[in-house]
């Protein structure tokens, strides 16, 4: 039985991710912090993280964010399990719109809970019209999968956390 992955979304998919990608290196090679496009009717701003942002000790877990600059454009959020952020992830090679399963209806590739060998598919992303096997590169117990299914991921972006056996 051959795998059919989802429809794209939009023609148009294809191009802009391949933009954000192109604009997303150009902002990490410069000084800037910033940068905005707009081309057409669609506007784009993309931003690096904050140095350092906290609040008072005092705070609740509620209000309480901190971020800190990852070289993967990663920012860790307050009232998380700290040992989550050593923990070893499988990431994503390149930009597009993740998929967890094979087919929209059918069971996700990898569940948190299960376990992941290396070499094993753990979703599809679909960039530039062509839908990519990603295979860990890991092997251990599925502790997180990062992204929802049909959601954009960024190159570098962690897609399942993995705590190995």
């Amino acid at each position: 039985m051959a795998l059919q992955p989802p429809e794209p979304r939009d023609g148009g998919d294809v191009e802009l991710l391949a933009l954000i990608d192109r604009l997303a290196e150009l902002l990490e090679r410069s000084d800037l912090t910033e940068l905005e496009v707009e081309s057409g009717g669609t506007g784009l701003i993309l931003r690096k993280p904050p140095l350092v942002e906290a609040t008072a000790p005092g705070a609740t877990a509620a209000t309480q964010r901190t971020e800190v600059p990852a070289g993967d454009g990663e920012s860790l959020t307050a009232g998380r399990d700290p040992g989550a952020t050593a923990r070893p992830s499988v990431k994503a090679p390149l930009t597009g719109i993740f998929y967890a399963s094979p087919a929209p209806g059918t069971a996700p590739y990898v569940q948190v809970g299960g376990e992941v060998a290396v070499g094993q598919v753990i979703g599809l992303i679909e960039a530039m019209k062509l839908f990519n096997e990603i295979k860990s590169d890991l092997a251990g117990r599925v502790v997180r999968v990062v992204p929802d299914s049909g959601a954009l991921v960024k190159a570098k972006q962690p897609l399942i956390e993995v705590e190995p056996l």
